[in-house]
């Protein structure tokens, strides 16, 4: 119960899904986690839930992950409150559009925004607040979506493939200057989070599933606890030279 004991981690994206999945398994073991999300009554139920793990280990804060300003906020806040940052997860993501035809120019934009540019955003900002207290690690959770493509989901393949490279140029640059912050990002499949709740809606609950699993050679979609343990290795010491690649958790799906 201590593999991250004493570490201070940020979460985005913390109110629903992997990110309060990964904040739940980093309390879990030891971290002190401010959760944060623009969905401010989410999060206020999200507080009330993790009463029973604890009272002291986590905080919430709103967060605008594609405001420049909202960043540079909230690591402030966190330093001087906390004394130090070791830890980034930037889970925050959404799934919208289609084929590059049909992909409306503002939800191509708004998909990138808050995919893409919030990571972007994240790294520049904290990068020198960990570096100055390291060691450190930055985790992007980004998509199978980012290695292999789809036809109909243009807009979150850019996005989530941008957010692969621009981890391993983190990773570069934070070893060229002789900090010690790692960056590794994580691609799941399809994992039973909200981001599913339109196919759900379509097929209901129970096919939807089924025509998701059928794609997988494990034959299964993924939980959420499958993405949190990855969080929790990478936020840990135990990764200590692993930087600038990728943790793929499809069930074999990429393997095809």
């Amino acid at each position: 119960m201590s593999r991250v004991e004493g570490k201070v981690a940020l979460v985005t994206g913390a109110a629903s899904g992997l990110g309060l999945a990964s904040s739940k398994k980093l309390i879990q073991e030891g971290a002190r986690v401010i959760l944060t999300d623009i969905n401010q009554e989410a999060l206020n139920d999200v507080k009330e839930h993790l009463k029973e793990f604890s009272e002291t280990q986590f905080s919430t804060e709103y967060l605008d992950v594609t405001s420049e300003e909202s960043w540079q906020e909230i690591i402030e806040k966190v330093e001087l409150e906390y004394g130090k940052i070791n830890v980034l997860v930037n889970s925050a993501g959404i799934s919208l559009g289609s084929d590059i035809v049909s992909t409306d120019f503002e939800v191509w934009k708004k998909v990138h925004q808050v995919n893409l540019d919030s990571v972007f955003l994240g790294c520049k900002y904290i990068i020198p607040k960990i570096a100055s207290h390291g060691p450190g690690s930055i985790i992007n959770l980004s998509s199978i979506s980012g290695i292999v493509a789809g036809w109909n989901t243009a807009a979150y393949n850019s996005s989530k493939a941008g957010v692969r490279l621009l981890t391993k140029s983190v990773a570069l640059y934070c070893a060229k200057k002789g900090y010690d912050v790692r960056c590794n990002s994580i691609h799941p499949a399809f994992v039973n989070t909200p981001i599913l709740d339109p196919i759900k809606q379509a097929f209901g609950d129970d096919e939807a599933i089924r025509k998701l699993a059928r794609q997988i050679p494990m034959n299964k979609i993924g939980d959420t606890d499958d993405v949190a343990y990855a969080v929790l290795y990478l936020a840990s010491d135990e990764s200590k030279f692993m930087t600038g690649t990728e943790i793929v958790l499809d069930g074999g799906l990429s393997a095809m």
